[in-house]
C-alpha cells in the first residue's frame, strides 16, 4: 500500500473519530433521558442538602434560562434549608427564571425552611404526601463555654471596637440587651420569609403568620394549608412543567450530572455538614434545627 493511500485512510479514520466525539459532546450538552435530543425539553435542577453556597445552582439556572430548547425547569428540592442569604439568592434566581420559563418545584424527602423558601418562587409546587416541609422560621445557634473554661482555669480575652461586637461570643454569658438585639434581627428576617410565602402562595400574610412558628408539615398537610399545589413525585412534577409549557407527548428531560463518593463529601454541602457538626459559632439560618447532628 502506498503512503498516500495510507494517509488518506488515517485521515478518514481521524475524521470519523472526531465526528463521534463531537456527537457525544452534543448529546451530553443536550442532556440525558428518553426521546430525541432535539426539540423542546424540561430541565431538572437539584438542590440537595444544606444550602450554603448558591453559586453553582444559580449558574445552572441561568444556563437553562438562556436555552431556547428548555421550556420548563423542575427545581428538585431535598434540603432542610440553610443560610438565609444563599436561600434568598436562589429564590431570586428562580423568580427571574419564571420570566422566560415555566418553573415547578418538586419536593423530595424534605423541603423545609430555606428549602421551602426557594420552592415558593416557582409557578407550582408538587410534594410527596410524606415530604417534610414548612418550618417557616429563623434560627441562630451558638455555644457558650464560659463555665467549662472556668473549671479548666482558662480565661478568654476579647479586644473589641464596639459594645456589641462580641455579641454571641462563646466566652461570655449573653446579656438580655444582646438577646433582644438578636431577636430583632431574627424577627426582621422572619418577616421576610412570611412575605415571600404570602406573595408566592397568594395567602394573606396574617394567615401565613399563624403557621410560621417553625412547625413542620407533611406534604399532605401542606396541601390542605395551600402551601403546595398538588401531591406527586418528580415524574409528576416533570409532567406538570411540560403541561404548563404547552409541550405535547413525553418530554425529553435534562438531568444534572452527579458527583459520587468522596467527591460529594468534598463539595460545599459535604464540608458544611462536617463544619455544622463540630464548629461552634453564631449562624442565622432558615434551617431545621439539629438536622445533621
Amino acid at each position: 500500500m502506498r503512503w498516500g493511500a495510507l494517509k488518506n485512510i488515517l485521515a478518514a479514520a481521524g475524521a470519523f473519530f472526531v465526528a463521534i466525539i463531537v456527537i457525544a459532546i452534543v448529546l451530553s450538552v443536550a442532556g440525558r433521558g428518553s426521546g430525541a435530543p432535539f426539540g423542546d425539553k424540561v430541565a431538572v435542577v437539584e438542590i440537595d442538602g444544606i444550602i450554603t453556597d448558591p453559586t453553582e445552582i444559580n449558574r445552572e439556572i441561568r444556563d437553562y434560562a438562556e436555552r431556547d430548547d428548555v421550556k420548563a425547569v423542575v427545581i428538585r428540592i431535598n434540603s432542610p434549608g440553610g443560610a438565609v442569604a444563599p436561600s434568598q439568592e436562589i429564590y431570586n434566581e428562580v423568580k427571574r427564571l419564571r420570566e422566560t420559563k415555566k418553573v415547578v418545584a418538586s419536593m423530595g424527602a424534605v423541603a423545609a425552611s430555606g428549602g421551602y423558601y426557594i420552592a415558593v418562587a416557582a409557578d407550582r409546587i408538587v410534594a410527596n404526601p410524606g415530604t417534610i416541609t414548612g418550618s417557616i422560621g429563623v434560627i441562630i445557634e451558638f455555644i457558650n463555654v464560659e463555665e467549662l473554661l472556668n473549671k479548666l482555669g482558662v480565661k478568654g480575652y476579647v479586644i473589641k471596637s464596639g459594645r456589641f461586637k462580641d455579641m454571641g461570643s462563646p466566652f461570655k454569658k449573653m446579656e438580655p440587651e444582646e438577646a433582644a438585639l438578636l431577636q430583632e434581627v431574627l424577627s426582621d428576617v422572619h418577616r421576610q420569609f412570611i412575605g415571600a410565602v404570602s406573595k408566592g402562595r397568594g395567602i394573606d400574610a396574617a394567615e401565613v403568620e399563624k403557621i410560621a412558628d417553625g412547625r413542620i408539615f407533611s406534604g399532605a398537610q401542606a396541601l390542605k394549608l395551600g402551601l403546595v399545589d398538588s401531591l406527586g413525585d418528580i415524574a409528576d412534577a416533570i409532567d406538570e412543567g411540560a403541561r404548563l409549557a404547552g409541550m405535547t407527548g413525553k418530554p425529553y428531560v435534562i438531568y444534572p450530572e452527579k458527583p459520587s463518593g468522596l467527591w460529594r463529601l468534598l463539595l460545599p454541602d459535604g464540608v458544611a455538614r462536617i463544619i455544622r457538626g463540630f464548629m461552634p459559632g453564631m449562624r442565622v439560618m432558615y434551617l431545621l434545627p439539629d438536622f445533621t447532628r
